[in-house]
């Protein structure tokens, strides 16, 4: 995990302190169960609960003896335990306790994610709603296409990442699963009903069907979420990063005081922040690949996916957390050049305007769809060439043909809000951002 790519709070829940801690607190719930069946007594029982201290550094030392991360934490904890540390793991295997702990981690980084997302959220949607009528221009291919307004381009990314969240949300619940079940998953040295007490005490779901691990579709599941969202933050950023290009500087993501662009060229307000989530979406995306070649492992268990998960879980959870958050700073302080805008969106001469020029014509000429659709790609074409001899307007109207179309007509077709005329409807379909938990 980058400290540069990552906040206090998620390199603290992923650091080997808050992993041990958690392991202990999953080894101590099983002996509150082994005392309530009688084989562990009260005076054990807090022994075990009061002494299970350990410290990092004592469990690598061992750890570089016996090349065992369990053991060595176990053996820490004896060491301070003593003699009632018999009946700390009595009757687990490894993955019993692992296994269980990530999944309780992974969920308390998907509530950081999530927070972070809903910031995101209210952000955008408050955009949106702000430029909801500010008319710009719409690309298809990079060329320009019809009028569009730059609330709906930030409400379509809006959408987008509240069905992130909604997926994000749902594979988390996937993940709200324990299992204690033993080596192969078969329950042989302790009863399902040690399992179901221990994952109650921490709001988890025994896994149905378990072998030594929990099948790791769960986590491939979650990592591709996150990989989505990646890729939804990479289509805002890269929509700005276009817009903030020097021929039309529509919008710029915010430039700090202070802040310095090249160290060549004064000038420069580069997109630093859209520029660097779009590199790390792409990171993302190769630690959800690596998550579904972790699914198959060899029979009941390998070990092939475990280097990987100590990589790619910390790492994508604390990199979308942390792209969410600068998303959200990108978009909150968003500028927006409305004269630019104006100005790119009468740089084309009235092209933007070309299908309902074709629509007026057909109609109201009386001439064929394929006349009227040769007449106004000629007049778009000798614009596109020679823009100084006349807008697209002007060589319609001009054209023999066309005389019987009136000037009210015409100005109804080259009226951009004319094409915007269901930009509220659209508005009103979609949700606004929840309401953060307190």
């Amino acid at each position: 995990m980058i400290e540069r790519y990552s906040t206090p709070e998620i390199r603290r829940l992923w650091s080997l302190e808050r992993k041990f801690e958690v392991w202990r607190d999953i080894e101590i719930a099983a002996c509150e169960y082994w005392h309530n069946q009688g084989k562990i007594t009260a005076e054990e029982l807090s022994d075990i609960r009061k002494k299970s201290t350990f410290t990092v550094e004592r469990i690598n030392e061992i750890e570089n003896e016996v090349h065992h991360d369990v053991i060595a934490f176990l053996t820490a904890l004896a060491e301070n335990i003593g003699p009632a540390s018999r009946h700390v793991h009595f009757g687990l295997t490894s993955s019993d306790v692992v296994d269980t702990a990530q999944m309780l981690l992974i969920l308390e980084a998907g509530a950081n994610i999530d927070k972070a997302l809903l910031k995101l959220l209210t952000a955008l949607h408050a955009q949106a709603v702000k430029y909801k009528d500010l008319v710009v221009a719409g690309r298809t291919h990079g060329v320009h296409a019809e009028p569009t307004t730059l609330g709906l381009k930030l409400l379509g990314h809006y959408a987008e990442m509240f069905r992130a969240r909604e997926r994000l949300n749902h594979a988390l619940d996937g993940c709200r699963f324990g299992k204690i079940s033993g080596a192969v998953g078969t329950y042989s040295q302790m009863p399902p009903e040690l399992e179901a007490y221990v994952l109650g005490k921490f709001n988890l779901k025994p896994e149905p069907v378990s072998t030594q691990v929990i099948p790791r579709d769960r986590h491939a599941y979650f990592l591709q979420a996150i990989a989505l969202a990646g890729q939804g933050m990479y289509r805002l950023m890269q929509e700005i990063r276009l817009l903030q290009r020097t021929e039309g500087r529509e919008v710029e993501e915010p430039f700090q005081k202070g802040q310095k662009g090249s160290s060549a060229m004064p000038h420069k307000r580069n997109p630093i922040l859209a520029e660097r989530i779009c590199g790390l979406a792409r990171v993302l995306s190769g630690y959800a690949s690596t998550a579904e070649y972790n699914i198959p492992l060899w029979h009941e268990r390998d070990i092939s996916h475990s280097g990987a998960e100590r990589v790619i879980l910390p790492d994508s959870t604390a990199l979308v957390e942390y792209m969410l958050l600068k998303s959200a700073f990108v978009v909150e302080n968003l500028q927006v050049h409305e004269k630019n805008c104006e100005r790119v969106l009468e740089s084309t001469h009235g092209l933007l305007f070309s299908s309902r020029a074709l629509l007026t014509v057909t109609s109201s000429a009386k001439i064929s769809r394929e006349d009227a659709y040769a007449i106004v790609q000629q007049a778009a074409m000798e614009t596109w060439a020679n823009p100084e001899q006349g807008n697209l307007r002007q060589r319609l109207e001009r054209h023999a043909s066309l005389s019987a179309i009136s000037k009210a007509d015409w100005d109804q077709v080259f009226d951009a809000r004319s094409f915007l005329t269901h930009i509220d409807a659209i508005f009103g379909r979609v949700p606004h951002p929840p309401t953060p938990s307190p």
